[in-house]
């Protein structure tokens, strides 16, 4: 059995997304979307989760686009099952997560789309999957001039100290 325990112990060492990441009780039904990067979700138990999604930052509310970037992921999700996966919590206990819908990465997404920043300043929390997907595609997104690059677009850390 020990062996067993160790040989089980030593796989995890070599996956560590596997290892570090959790997951509700989903499918999650997504039951509000506040911006274009935070949503709530009910779990398999009807417990209400918050949850800021994570390697992505999305304008404000009060900012240009901030609107669009919501109406986006409403789009998307809302209504909608999705898996939530996640590492760690904010201060706040807020899941900074990664949906999946479909199997589809919907901060990803969200960032391919042009309705959010890759949020780099964060990005050591991601996987180096995610880190390697999402750089890219915010370049890409720009490049085309979608979304929020299509018009003269501040990022939400530098709308936020103001």
């Amino acid at each position: 059995m020990n062996s067993k325990i160790s040989l089980l112990l030593m796989l995890f060492a070599f996956i560590p997304e596997i290892a570090i990441s959790d997951f509700l009780d989903c499918p999650c039904k997504v039951v509000k979307v506040s911006d274009g990067n935070t949503v709530h979700v009910l779990d398999q138990v009807k417990t209400k989760h918050k949850i800021r999604l994570g390697g992505i930052d999305a304008p404000e509310k009060k900012q240009a686009f901030g609107k669009k970037s919501k109406e986006n992921l409403v789009s998307l999700i809302a209504g909608k099952y999705v898996k939530v996966e996640y590492s760690k919590q904010d201060r706040y206990g807020q899941i900074i997560g990664k949906l999946i819908k479909n199997g589809q990465d919907i901060n990803l997404i969200q960032v391919k789309q042009g309705y959010a920043w890759h949020y780099k300043y964060f990005q050591k929390d991601q996987s180096e999957i995610d880190r390697i997907l999402y750089s890219p595609a915010e370049i890409v997104a720009r490049e085309r001039t979608i979304g929020l690059w299509a018009y003269p677009a501040m990022p939400p850390w530098d709308f936020r100290r103001k």
